[in-house]
């Protein structure tokens, strides 16, 4: 693990959580982790203490779901409970929406504020950990932090 590096979107990142006045200490691993159980194995933590940043569209407008890792989304169901229908962002809407890449997606520093759903999973630990902006990069936080930095909707995303 490395702990000083630079790329655009982290940097948006690490200023958006400024912007909170959150300055934790984003982590450069080794390898790209762009999925919870390999960001789990490289941290060392359970795969549900991963907060992965999955874009999807709601009614084609782009929604962010941070959920645990240790959860799928039920995109059905969850789009019943938001009262439209989800369907998994094209690589290119993902960009468009978080000026980040799938597999690097943070909650945070994006071009504009999305709708945001935050799994209630995640309340079960005092510190999760989120993507920086990059797919080697994550930083510590908590559930109660991402649904404030975010404005995010706490809900279970599966039934």
């Amino acid at each position: 693990m490395r702990r000083s590096q630079s790329h655009p979107a982290v940097d948006r990142v690490v200023t958006a959580l400024a912007e909170y006045d959150l300055h934790p200490e984003v982590v450069w691993l080794d390898d790209a982790v762009t999925t919870a159980p390999l960001a789990a194995a490289a941290l060392g933590v359970e795969v549900g203490q991963i907060a992965n940043s999955l874009v999807f569209t709601l009614d084609d407008e782009p929604l962010l779901v941070l959920t645990s890792g240790a959860h799928r989304v039920d995109t059905t169901w969850l789009g019943h409970r938001l009262g439209g229908t989800i369907t998994r962002a094209s690589k290119d809407t993902v960009r468009a929406a978080t000026g980040q890449v799938i597999g690097g997606v943070a909650p945070i520093g994006h071009p504009a504020a999305l709708r945001t759903v935050v799994d209630t999973e995640l309340e079960r630990y005092d510190q999760v950990w989120a993507a920086a902006g990059h797919a080697k990069t994550v930083f510590p936080t908590s559930c109660a932090e991402l649904l404030r930095i975010t404005g995010g909707t706490p809900s279970p995303v599966e039934p």
